[in-house]
């Protein structure tokens, strides 16, 4: 039987080297603070592992992936240039409507201008005193003859 006053008894382990028939490497002296730290760590049962504290293998960083697909990012992205290029056209399409509606307002006011030139040239040659008149009275034609 044990007594529980009475310690239980430890077991140590020393590890044993495996032989190798591989060429030995020379060796290095390693600097002081490159020496890792030992541990010594005590079992639930009451043994103690002691030995080189190894740090935690760390993850390979996850790489974030997308919530949408690349597919979709360029289908959406192409469908805002379509609508960029179409607010563009509804532009030019008005741009082009504005530049006939002023291209048809100056022939109207060209034709306006000129007709109107024309008219006061025919109607002031008459109260024009620079030329010849001529006062045609009134003629009377019997029988072929003209007595005037």
């Amino acid at each position: 039987m044990s007594d529980p006053d009475r310690p239980a008894a430890v077991e140590v382990h020393h590890p044993q080297p495996i032989p190798m028939h591989v060429p030995t490497a020379p060796i290095v002296p390693a600097q002081p603070h490159t020496v890792p730290a030992v541990a010594s760590v005590v079992l639930p049962d009451g043994r103690v592992v002691t030995g080189y504290a190894i740090e935690p293998a760390k993850p390979e960083p996850v790489t974030h992936k997308l919530a949408v697909s690349r597919t979709a990012v360029n289908v959406a992205l192409g469908g805002v240039g379509f609508l960029a290029v179409c607010g563009g056209l509804l532009l030019l399409t008005t741009f082009i409507t504005a530049l006939t509606a002023l291209v048809t307002q100056l022939i109207t006011l060209a034709a306006i201008v000129f007709g109107g030139w024309i008219a006061v040239q025919v109607f002031s040659a008459s109260s024009h005193k620079g030329g010849n008149t001529f006062n045609i009275r009134k003629a009377v034609f019997k029988r072929n003859h003209f007595n005037g």
